[in-house]
């Protein structure tokens, strides 16, 4: 099993939540494609792109429920990272957890994953 994660605001997740989907954040979107990232990537993910922000949750997800729609691609160090081309099922998400931020204002993921 491979857990993948997904940093969100709140309110993104309520919304995808009652509709059913998630077809992604306006970055995912521009990219072609939904960002994960695996729990040693994380963090860093967080401190990159999430950095002052409240309020946020983090989506848990098993890789494989996603099927071939999910990609492995290089990215940030040429490291390989999850991408999902294609509208995330909210039914395909193991578990939701609000994402403290620390005395930096960076979520603080580093006991949630």
């Amino acid at each position: 099993m491979s857990r993948i994660y997904k940093i969100l605001p709140r309110a993104a997740w309520t919304a995808a939540h009652e509709a059913g989907y998630f077809e992604g954040s306006p970055l995912d979107v521009s990219d072609g494609f939904i960002h994960f990232s695996t729990a040693a990537q994380a963090q860093e993910t967080a401190r990159r792109h999430f950095a002052g922000q409240s309020d946020l949750v983090v989506l848990e997800l098993e890789a494989d429920d996603l099927g071939e729609a999910l990609r492995w691609e290089p990215s940030r160090g040429g490291d390989l990272f999850p991408h999902l081309y294609g509208a995330l099922a909210v039914a395909l998400v193991r578990y939701v957890t609000e994402a403290p931020l620390d005395a930096a204002g960076v979520p603080a993921l580093g006991a949630l994953l």
